[in-house]
Protein backbone atom coordinates (compact mmCIF):
# COMPACT_ATOMS: atom_id res chain seq x y z
CA UNK A 1 0.00 0.00 0.00
CA UNK A 2 1.13 3.12 -1.42
CA UNK A 3 1.66 6.00 1.48
CA UNK A 4 -0.25 9.21 1.09
CA UNK A 5 1.82 12.45 1.84
CA UNK A 6 0.23 15.89 2.33
CA UNK A 7 0.65 18.51 0.16
CA UNK A 8 0.62 21.61 1.75
CA UNK A 9 0.34 25.04 -0.15
CA UNK A 10 3.02 27.35 -0.40
CA UNK A 11 2.54 31.28 -1.49
CA UNK A 12 5.96 32.19 -2.76
CA UNK A 13 6.41 36.24 -3.14
CA UNK A 14 8.99 38.79 -2.68
CA UNK A 15 10.17 42.74 -2.90
CA UNK A 16 13.12 42.37 -5.76
CA UNK A 17 10.67 41.42 -8.20
CA UNK A 18 8.71 38.27 -10.20
CA UNK A 19 12.40 37.52 -11.99
CA UNK A 20 15.51 37.85 -9.77
CA UNK A 21 17.29 35.07 -8.69
CA UNK A 22 16.29 34.86 -5.44
CA UNK A 23 13.04 34.21 -6.08
CA UNK A 24 13.23 31.86 -8.61
CA UNK A 25 16.20 29.34 -6.97
CA UNK A 26 13.27 29.65 -3.72
CA UNK A 27 10.52 27.96 -5.86
CA UNK A 28 12.84 25.67 -7.55
CA UNK A 29 14.04 24.52 -4.03
CA UNK A 30 10.73 24.30 -2.90
CA UNK A 31 8.69 22.40 -5.55
CA UNK A 32 8.17 19.15 -5.26
CA UNK A 33 6.06 15.77 -3.96
CA UNK A 34 5.25 17.92 -0.07
CA UNK A 35 4.50 21.45 -1.67
CA UNK A 36 2.72 23.02 -4.21
CA UNK A 37 3.98 26.21 -4.79
CA UNK A 38 1.64 29.29 -5.82
CA UNK A 39 4.00 32.67 -6.93
CA UNK A 40 2.70 36.02 -6.45
CA UNK A 41 5.53 38.79 -6.72
CA UNK A 42 5.82 42.19 -8.01
CA UNK A 43 6.41 42.92 -11.62
CA UNK A 44 9.63 45.12 -10.76
CA UNK A 45 12.25 46.09 -8.07
CA UNK A 46 10.29 46.85 -4.79
CA UNK A 47 12.89 47.09 -1.99
CA UNK A 48 11.91 49.01 0.69
CA UNK A 49 8.40 49.44 0.39
CA UNK A 50 7.60 48.50 4.09
CA UNK A 51 4.39 47.51 4.36
CA UNK A 52 2.58 50.05 2.42
CA UNK A 53 -0.48 48.92 -0.24
CA UNK A 54 -1.96 50.61 -3.32
CA UNK A 55 -5.04 52.92 -2.78
CA UNK A 56 -4.70 55.49 -5.27
CA UNK A 57 -3.86 53.45 -8.34
CA UNK A 58 -5.42 49.70 -10.00
CA UNK A 59 -3.16 46.54 -9.68
CA UNK A 60 -1.92 44.58 -12.52
CA UNK A 61 -2.51 41.35 -12.55
CA UNK A 62 -0.70 39.53 -15.10
CA UNK A 63 -0.83 35.55 -15.08
CA UNK A 64 2.60 34.46 -16.50
CA UNK A 65 2.92 30.99 -18.17
CA UNK A 66 4.55 27.82 -17.29
CA UNK A 67 8.12 27.95 -16.72
CA UNK A 68 9.98 24.27 -18.47
CA UNK A 69 12.78 25.04 -15.32
CA UNK A 70 10.40 25.94 -12.34
CA UNK A 71 7.53 23.51 -12.08
CA UNK A 72 5.07 25.63 -10.93
CA UNK A 73 1.56 26.38 -12.67
CA UNK A 74 0.46 29.34 -10.64
CA UNK A 75 2.37 32.46 -11.19
CA UNK A 76 1.39 35.85 -11.13
CA UNK A 77 3.35 39.59 -11.41
CA UNK A 78 1.44 42.43 -9.70
CA UNK A 79 2.01 46.14 -10.22
CA UNK A 80 2.44 47.03 -6.57
CA UNK A 81 3.47 46.27 -3.80
CA UNK A 82 4.57 43.18 -1.97
CA UNK A 83 2.00 43.32 0.67
CA UNK A 84 -0.28 44.01 -2.49
CA UNK A 85 0.52 40.89 -3.66
CA UNK A 86 -0.10 38.90 -0.33
CA UNK A 87 -3.72 40.54 0.11
CA UNK A 88 -4.46 39.52 -3.76
CA UNK A 89 -2.84 36.10 -4.02
CA UNK A 90 -4.63 35.09 -0.63
CA UNK A 91 -8.21 37.29 -1.31
CA UNK A 92 -8.33 37.02 -5.27
CA UNK A 93 -6.05 34.71 -7.07
CA UNK A 94 -5.54 31.80 -4.89
CA UNK A 95 -8.85 28.92 -5.01
CA UNK A 96 -7.82 28.74 -1.19
CA UNK A 97 -5.67 29.94 1.99
CA UNK A 98 -2.10 28.97 1.70
CA UNK A 99 -0.78 26.80 4.45
CA UNK A 100 2.24 29.17 4.30
CA UNK A 101 3.78 32.34 3.05
CA UNK A 102 7.60 32.45 2.50
CA UNK A 103 8.79 35.88 1.01
CA UNK A 104 12.44 35.94 -0.23
CA UNK A 105 15.25 35.30 -0.94
CA UNK A 106 16.23 38.61 -0.48
CA UNK A 107 19.40 39.97 -2.07
CA UNK A 108 20.81 41.59 1.12
CA UNK A 109 20.17 41.34 4.70
CA UNK A 110 17.17 42.40 6.82
CA UNK A 111 18.58 42.69 9.89
CA UNK A 112 18.04 45.40 12.79
CA UNK A 113 16.18 48.11 11.83
CA UNK A 114 16.03 46.55 8.23
CA UNK A 115 12.44 44.91 9.09
CA UNK A 116 10.93 48.24 9.77
CA UNK A 117 11.44 49.48 6.09
CA UNK A 118 11.89 46.29 4.22
CA UNK A 119 9.10 45.04 1.67
CA UNK A 120 10.34 41.19 2.15
CA UNK A 121 9.34 40.96 6.09
CA UNK A 122 6.27 43.38 5.92
CA UNK A 123 5.02 40.46 2.48
CA UNK A 124 5.29 37.70 5.86
CA UNK A 125 4.10 40.27 8.31
CA UNK A 126 0.85 40.57 5.86
CA UNK A 127 0.55 37.14 5.90
CA UNK A 128 0.67 36.46 9.77
CA UNK A 129 -2.06 39.43 10.28
CA UNK A 130 -4.10 37.17 7.96
CA UNK A 131 -3.27 34.28 10.54
CA UNK A 132 -0.98 32.62 7.64
CA UNK A 133 2.48 31.16 9.30
CA UNK A 134 4.75 33.11 7.45
CA UNK A 135 9.02 33.64 6.96
CA UNK A 136 10.86 36.51 5.38
CA UNK A 137 14.73 34.92 4.12
CA UNK A 138 17.25 37.19 3.47
CA UNK A 139 21.02 36.67 2.52
CA UNK A 140 23.87 38.61 3.34
CA UNK A 141 26.32 39.57 0.51
CA UNK A 142 29.32 40.48 2.40
CA UNK A 143 30.71 41.59 -0.91
CA UNK A 144 30.74 38.29 -2.21
CA UNK A 145 28.34 37.06 -4.97
CA UNK A 146 25.42 35.51 -4.21
CA UNK A 147 24.84 32.02 -2.91
CA UNK A 148 20.88 31.57 -2.82
CA UNK A 149 20.82 27.58 -3.03
CA UNK A 150 22.34 27.62 0.58
CA UNK A 151 19.87 30.49 1.66
CA UNK A 152 16.86 27.93 -0.34
CA UNK A 153 17.81 25.35 1.36
CA UNK A 154 17.56 27.13 4.99
CA UNK A 155 14.24 28.38 3.53
CA UNK A 156 13.11 24.49 2.96
CA UNK A 157 14.26 23.75 6.23
CA UNK A 158 12.85 26.48 8.32
CA UNK A 159 9.57 26.20 6.67
CA UNK A 160 9.37 22.57 7.61
CA UNK A 161 9.87 23.36 11.13
CA UNK A 162 7.37 25.75 10.77
CA UNK A 163 4.66 23.45 9.32
CA UNK A 164 5.34 20.52 12.21
CA UNK A 165 5.43 23.47 15.21
CA UNK A 166 2.88 25.99 14.06
CA UNK A 167 3.50 29.81 15.05
CA UNK A 168 1.59 31.72 17.94
CA UNK A 169 -1.13 34.18 15.93
CA UNK A 170 0.05 37.02 14.68
CA UNK A 171 3.76 36.15 14.70
CA UNK A 172 6.19 35.39 12.10
CA UNK A 173 9.86 34.46 11.44
CA UNK A 174 12.52 36.70 9.66
CA UNK A 175 15.40 34.76 8.82
CA UNK A 176 18.84 36.04 7.57
CA UNK A 177 21.81 33.92 6.29
CA UNK A 178 24.71 34.78 6.18
CA UNK A 179 27.21 34.64 2.96
CA UNK A 180 30.71 32.98 3.14
CA UNK A 181 33.54 33.44 0.88
CA UNK A 182 34.27 30.13 0.23
CA UNK A 183 30.29 29.01 -0.39
CA UNK A 184 30.71 26.72 2.36
CA UNK A 185 27.13 24.80 3.39
CA UNK A 186 25.54 27.13 6.90
CA UNK A 187 24.53 24.36 8.83
CA UNK A 188 24.27 26.17 12.67
CA UNK A 189 21.01 28.38 13.97
CA UNK A 190 20.75 30.77 16.37
CA UNK A 191 17.76 31.99 17.63
CA UNK A 192 18.17 36.12 17.69
CA UNK A 193 16.40 39.25 18.56
CA UNK A 194 16.19 42.42 16.44
CA UNK A 195 19.04 43.94 17.22
CA UNK A 196 19.85 47.94 16.47
CA UNK A 197 21.47 48.14 12.89
CA UNK A 198 21.79 51.71 11.95
CA UNK A 199 22.42 53.45 8.65
CA UNK A 200 24.51 56.88 8.01
CA UNK A 201 22.86 58.73 5.21
CA UNK A 202 23.80 60.72 2.85
CA UNK A 203 21.14 63.14 0.34
CA UNK A 204 23.10 63.60 -3.00
CA UNK A 205 20.90 67.06 -4.07
CA UNK A 206 21.08 67.63 -7.98
CA UNK A 207 18.75 69.95 -10.10
CA UNK A 208 17.19 68.55 -13.13
CA UNK A 209 17.30 70.60 -17.11
CA UNK A 210 14.60 72.43 -15.60
CA UNK A 211 16.19 73.90 -12.48
CA UNK A 212 14.27 71.78 -9.85
CA UNK A 213 15.97 70.55 -6.87
CA UNK A 214 15.67 66.67 -6.39
CA UNK A 215 17.43 64.44 -4.19
CA UNK A 216 19.33 60.94 -3.84
CA UNK A 217 19.17 58.84 -0.63
CA UNK A 218 22.45 56.68 -0.31
CA UNK A 219 24.81 55.90 2.57
CA UNK A 220 26.64 53.11 4.44
CA UNK A 221 25.84 50.84 6.89
CA UNK A 222 27.08 51.55 10.48
CA UNK A 223 29.06 49.05 12.56
CA UNK A 224 26.62 47.20 14.38
CA UNK A 225 27.73 47.16 18.59
CA UNK A 226 24.95 44.62 19.26
CA UNK A 227 26.46 41.56 21.51
CA UNK A 228 25.62 37.58 21.66
CA UNK A 229 21.73 37.19 20.88
CA UNK A 230 20.96 39.52 18.30
CA UNK A 231 20.58 38.84 14.71
CA UNK A 232 23.31 41.23 13.50
CA UNK A 233 25.66 39.40 15.60
CA UNK A 234 24.72 35.86 14.56
CA UNK A 235 24.83 36.77 10.97
CA UNK A 236 28.34 38.65 10.94
CA UNK A 237 29.49 35.47 13.17
CA UNK A 238 28.98 32.82 10.58
CA UNK A 239 25.10 31.77 12.26
CA UNK A 240 21.68 31.54 10.55
CA UNK A 241 19.93 34.25 12.39
CA UNK A 242 16.24 33.55 13.66
CA UNK A 243 13.94 35.94 14.68
CA UNK A 244 10.37 35.47 15.80
CA UNK A 245 8.13 38.86 15.05
CA UNK A 246 4.95 40.00 15.99
CA UNK A 247 2.18 42.03 14.70
CA UNK A 248 1.28 43.71 17.72
CA UNK A 249 4.25 46.37 18.74
CA UNK A 250 2.76 47.80 21.74
CA UNK A 251 5.16 48.52 24.75
CA UNK A 252 3.30 46.68 27.61
CA UNK A 253 5.76 47.59 30.31
CA UNK A 254 5.55 50.98 29.37
CA UNK A 255 1.75 51.32 28.82
CA UNK A 256 1.21 50.25 32.36
CA UNK A 257 3.92 53.09 33.44
CA UNK A 258 1.80 55.94 31.14
CA UNK A 259 -1.00 55.03 33.40
CA UNK A 260 0.89 57.24 35.71
CA UNK A 261 0.42 60.09 33.45
CA UNK A 262 -1.99 62.99 33.95
CA UNK A 263 -3.16 64.45 30.76
CA UNK A 264 -5.27 67.18 32.36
Amino acid sequence: MREVFQVFNVLVTNDDGINSPGLITLIKTLAGSEFKVWVCAPDGERSAASHSITMHSPLRVTALSLSEDEMVENRWCVGGSPVDCVKLAIEELMPLKPDIVVSGINSGFNLGTDVMYSGTVSAAAEAAIYGIPSLAISLSDKGCSYDFETAATVARRVVCAVLKNGLPSGVFLNVNVPKTSDNTCVSDFRLTRVGTLRYSNVFDRRTDPRGRVYYWMCGNVMAAEDGDGYDTYAVDNGFVSISPLKIDVTDYSFLEKMKNWNFD
